[in-house]
């Protein structure tokens, strides 16, 4: 196998069906640069009632997913050298462009452990890498989040993109906010596209750009331009 291989721990995986009609990333798994593989924990129960979920010790509200299924779902994925495991919740370090960027470069396989209910039992957490977050808040599970990662990951494989430059002049790519940018026709309901755009100057136009992110990312994102500055050669 030469693509990427996802694999996904999560009590819903039918969620991830609609990833197979998404656009270019759709396009990405039926060409084989990335495949995906669904890990239900619910049929590695062993009771009757296939139970995934019990109460908290120490009592408190909700119900805790149980490590038993969960690791035997783990475990029964292949391994590949190049593996990063990754626990979705809120309580992991931010997602930034440069950990997926890491994870599309540097991996043969990612494993995408999502959380439900509650939370999980507090041994699962053994079983990953990274524990990751997509923002301040809380969702119903780790579905949305983990199918946040697979876009971000799967658009920068060689060959999902047609223009690889694009990847390198977006947002986040080099801290930077991206540059504003406009299409025909010139003039739209009073609004004019700027006349550096259409003058044909690259340089000017390139000079343009730069400030144009640099003003955008400090007025959006200070924290971003901050960073960036720290980076810049005195």
């Amino acid at each position: 196998m030469s693509g990427l291989r996802l694999d996904v721990v999560s009590l819903v995986p039918e969620a991830f069906a609609l990833l197979a009609g998404l656009g270019v990333i759709g396009r990405a798994f039926a060409a084989g640069i990335a495949e995906l593989h669904t890990h239900n924990p619910r049929d590695f129960a062993t009771d009757r009632y296939r139970k995934v979920d019990d109460e908290p010790y120490g009592g408190g509200a909700g119900m805790v997913l149980k490590p038993e299924p969960v690791f035997a779902a783990f475990e029964s994925i292949p391994v590949l050298e190049r593996r990063r495991v990754l626990l979705l919740t809120p309580q992991g370090q931010p997602l930034r462009q440069a950990d997926l960027r890491r994870w599309a470069s540097e991996s043969d396989q990612l494993v995408l452990l999502c959380g439900h209910y509650e939370g999980f039992d507090e041994r699962i957490r053994c079983l990953a890498d990274e524990e990751v977050s997509i923002g301040d808040f809380v969702l119903t599970g780790g579905e949305l989040p983990a199918m946040t990662v697979i876009n971000g990951v799967v658009r920068l494989l060689s060959g999902t993109v047609g223009t690889p430059a694009c990847l390198e002049e977006e947002s986040h790519s080099a801290l930077l906010l991206e540059h504003p940018h406009y299409t025909r026709p010139a003039n739209f309901r009073g609004q004019e596209v700027p006349a550096v755009l259409r003058s044909g100057d690259h340089g000017a136009i390139a000079r343009w750009r730069l400030e144009q992110q640099k003003q955008r990312t400090l007025e959006r994102r200070p924290d971003l331009y901050g960073r960036w500055l720290s980076i810049q050669s005195p």
